[in-house]
């Protein structure tokens, strides 16, 4: 870890990796950002595209608001009844392991079940026409061991392909869907609804990360297919891309503290959770997602 330390806006950013991801502070999130702290902010997320921010111990209005200074905030419909969703607020994703009722979810319950897809490598909403802009995971409650989120940096992944791998997927477009990621873990538990709602949508393979300028792998768990290919040899080169981005290199493993906000750039990142004693520790985290401007198609390759 680099022990540099930059200021900018009242920001002090302490890079976390060689490549991308910085520990953030000087700033109360809690309150209004001034148009120069939020300037510093979203050009620290084009730098570093994962902030750590310690000491932030929102409530769920606090959050929100936060994350409404730097675009649309997403609604977050829920493949799960929503006479059992634990938060008021839609807007709010709960990822925890906790019922309507506070207590830990049995281990067969259909959302402890469904939610274990997110210990797979993906990026947020690629599921969804329009997919996630940043996502910002708030730490309120975590087991005392496990439970790690792990980052990986998109840009520098496609900086390292071998040319010849560049130009064969350059122009592809893929296939993104809830199902599809949740069948690599034998979860086929979706009722004709769901199915409906979870149609495939197409996504760009490279992006071009608009903040930056540079390339970036668009790669997901939700990703099912590549248009014009036999399906077995699609996911023989998603599963290679993914081997590749996914080198030690590349990534950064953040252990959680209570009040820490962990913001992504979901453009050009790939996360997921690390296993914990979820049947026995409870884990209250809740996510914040907004959304990206438009269709991967419709933006500047």
């Amino acid at each position: 870890m680099s022990e540099n330390v930059f200021t900018q806006g009242g920001l002090r950013l302490t890079p976390l990796t060689p490549v991308f991801a910085a520990r953030a502070e000087g700033l109360d999130l809690r309150k209004p950002l001034t148009p120069a702290q939020q300037a510093a902010v979203s050009a620290a997320m084009d730098r570093y595209a994962v902030l750590v921010f310690p000491g932030q111990p929102f409530v769920d209005d606090e959050q929100l608001a936060f994350g409404r200074q730097f675009g649309e905030v997403e609604e977050t419909p829920s493949l799960v009844d929503q006479s059992r969703r634990r938060l008021a607020d839609n807007q709010v994703n709960d990822i925890s392991n906790l019922g309507v009722d506070g207590r830990i979810l049995p281990a067969d319950d259909r959302r402890r079940m469904f939610n274990l897809g997110n210990l797979l490598w993906h990026s947020d909403s690629s599921f969804k026409p329009t997919p996630a802009h940043w996502s910002m995971l708030n730490a309120r409650v975590i087991p005392p061991e496990g439970g790690e989120t792990e980052f990986a940096d998109m840009r520098a992944a496609w900086d390292a392909l071998p040319e010849k791998m560049k130009a064969q997927v350059r122009d592809l477009v893929t296939e993104h869907s809830l199902i599809y990621s949740r069948a690599q873990l034998g979860f086929e538990a979706f009722s004709p609804e769901e199915v409906e709602r979870c149609k495939p949508v197409p996504q760009r393979l490279v992006r071009r990360h608009p903040g930056s300028g540079r390339l970036s792998l668009y790669l997901s768990a939700h990703i099912g297919a590549i248009q014009g290919w036999p399906r077995p040899e699609a996911m023989a080169l998603i599963r290679e891309l993914t081997e590749f981005a996914t080198q030690p290199r590349f990534v950064y493993s953040h252990r959680w503290t209570v009040g820490d906000l962990v913001v992504w750039d979901n453009r050009c990142t790939m996360h997921r959770g690390r296993r914990y004693e979820d049947k026995v520790y409870p884990r209250d985290m809740r996510r914040v997602t907004l959304k990206d401007s438009a269709p991967t198609l419709e933006q500047a390759a």
